[in-house]
């Protein structure tokens, strides 16, 4: 996937030349918190460039303050930027209103967090089909959409099992299989690791390995190096700006226990 790939660091307007089409693109990015001035004004982006490409699996890096969850917010719609703009697609979200940033985020973008963030009283199935009742799904299509995303990262048997009834691993590959429901443009994983011991960790990270084999575009927020090393694109931030963004060819896979 990475064949005829001109990789460098990006910065202003110049980017990394690629073959497939371009899914989500920011330009001079900034982001201020507080009033500009004064001792609690703090700006965490500061002139971010880059665009991302089809079926990329992206692992953004940095220590804390580095900017990267600021970005991953703006990138999901979760957040606006003081300046700069932001193409979903072939779509201006920069100044869209609320609403419009809510339908889109749940449309076109799909998240993993650390925390699953699964509903106790629901199915695995159940948690699944929420974001599509909200969306006007009929019952007979959700039901088949979430089974479909289950079968994907290998929990089908599972569905009718509650989250306290899975291991951590499990809730996690069903929290990966919500964010799939809607084929989303973008995979949004952040620190999906984080709460898993290494080896249901690594069984996770195979999860992501699969999905990119298969064409899903990921960006993963992580300040693990063996975490990053799985992708085949790291960008690093420092004091929100790009200090490196290159290709590291074809991503390292680990061995795990299957399944987590």
């Amino acid at each position: 996937m990475t064949a005829g790939i001109r990789a460098g660091v990006v910065g202003g307007s110049d980017f990394i030349e690629h073959p497939m089409s371009v899914v989500a693109r920011v330009e001079n990015l900034r982001k201020v918190y507080g009033v500009p001035g004064t001792p609690v004004c703090v700006e965490a982006l500061r002139g971010v460039t880059i665009e991302f490409v089809e079926g990329q699996s992206v692992a953004i890096c940095g220590q804390s303050g580095s900017g990267k969850s600021t970005l991953m917010n703006i990138i999901g719609c979760l957040d606006r930027p003081t300046s700069g703009r932001y193409l979903l697609g072939d779509i201006d979200v920069s100044s869209m209103s609320d609403d419009e940033l809510s339908d889109i985020r749940g449309r076109r973008i799909g998240f993993v967090f650390q925390n699953f963030n699964l509903i106790p009283a629901l199915t695995i199935r159940e948690n699944l089909e929420v974001p599509l009742f909200y969306q006007g799904v009929p019952a007979h299509e959700r039901r088949v959409r979430a089974e479909k995303a289950l079968d994907l990262v290998g929990l089908g048997e599972r569905m009718h099992h509650r989250p306290t009834e899975l291991s951590g691993g499990q809730q996690q590959r069903a929290a990966i299989a919500r964010a799939l429901i809607n084929e989303p443009l973008i995979l949004l994983a952040d620190e999906p690791t984080g709460n898993l011991d290494t080896a249901t960790g690594n069984a996770i990270l195979n999860v992501f390995d699969r999905l990119h084999d298969q064409g899903v575009t990921i960006l993963m927020i992580t300040h693990e190096p063996d975490v990053a090393q799985r992708c085949e694109r790291i960008i690093n931030l420092r004091d929100g700006r790009i200090v490196s963004d290159e290709l590291v060819g074809a991503p390292s896979f680990a061995v795990a226990a299957e399944p987590a």
